[in-house]
């Protein structure tokens, strides 16, 4: 598994706040038993002003998670708990304000090698990696209101729905593998 946030210590200016947010708050340690995930635009560099901190998790006992996260979080500024069901998944999910972030803990009784946020983190790093410059078409693109995985679908000439034709990329692409 490809873990960016250690990375990040001596990355851009908003990937080192970032970084310090998270270990303020000591998420990684307060929630190790899920197995915590820096997921989403800013470890990957393609992140605009307003972007959240997105951390996945892999979480067998929702109603324990949601009560954890009241536990620790609750108080944090714009503080909100949310259970619903995505694709199939039951999943938890909280957002809070702490100090220049939004955070998105997100948790669901997937592996964090299967989860749509972590697959689709790994397709875009991959191919800025081996194709720079499209991180500034990319940034462009959000700046005109694309989400990152449209973004990333039409300079790729993705067609349909963008989340889906990015995970189907990734593996026509070897970029990932599905394979249990």
């Amino acid at each position: 598994m490809v873990d960016l946030f250690e990375r990040m210590k001596e990355g851009n200016k908003k990937q080192r706040n970032a970084y310090s947010t998270i270990t303020e708050l000591d998420i990684f340690d307060e929630l190790s038993i899920y197995n915590p995930v820096l997921c989403g635009t800013v470890p990957i560099g393609v992140d605009l002003d307003n972007s959240d901190l997105d951390i996945v998790m892999e979480v067998k006992d929702l109603k324990l998670f949601g009560n954890k996260l009241n536990n620790l979080y609750g108080n944090m500024p714009g503080f909100t708990l949310k259970r619903t069901t995505i694709l199939g998944h039951r999943v938890v999910k909280a957002n809070f304000f702490y100090d220049k972030f939004e955070l998105e803990l997100f948790g669901q009784n997937q592996p964090i090698e299967r989860q749509n946020a972590y697959l689709h983190m790994i397709i875009e790093y991959e191919l800025l990696k081996n194709n720079p410059s499209l991180k500034g078409k990319v940034i462009e693109l959000k700046k005109q209101g694309y989400k990152t995985e449209p973004a990333f679908c039409e300079l790729l000439g993705i067609e349909g729905d963008p989340y889906k034709g990015l995970v189907q990329y990734g593996i026509k692409e070897r970029i990932i593998s599905l394979d249990c």
